[in-house]
């Protein structure tokens, strides 16, 4: 009696894929997964590399320590870079009023 029609784009939206919205740090997500995949394969191999425990340790450590570091330089050198970006267009604004 009292039935409510689905709207148009309520119908529409079943049909639509999944989408993820562009990031700048995209491409840090992107080297994360690498050097997880690295990772992986480094500590399969990594008996074959060596057999002394404390050296495979050693590599272990030091391959994760790096890869950090890495991710934490890059991200950190693109939200600088996304600061003065946006700085720029705040600055450019005030001089255009």
């Amino acid at each position: 009696m009292n039935q409510q029609v689905p709207q148009e784009n309520e119908r529409q939206s079943a049909g639509k894929g999944f989408g993820v919205a562009a990031s700048p740090l995209n491409s840090v997500k992107l080297e994360l997964g690498m050097i997880l995949f690295v990772g992986l394969l480094l500590w399969l191999a990594v008996d074959s590399i060596t057999a002394d425990l404390s050296n495979q340790l050693l590599i272990l450590v030091g391959f994760g320590t790096l890869g950090g570091v890495w991710l934490v330089l890059r991200t950190r050198h693109i939200l600088k870079q996304l600061a003065h970006q946006s700085l720029n267009e705040h600055s450019g604004e005030k001089h255009e009023t």
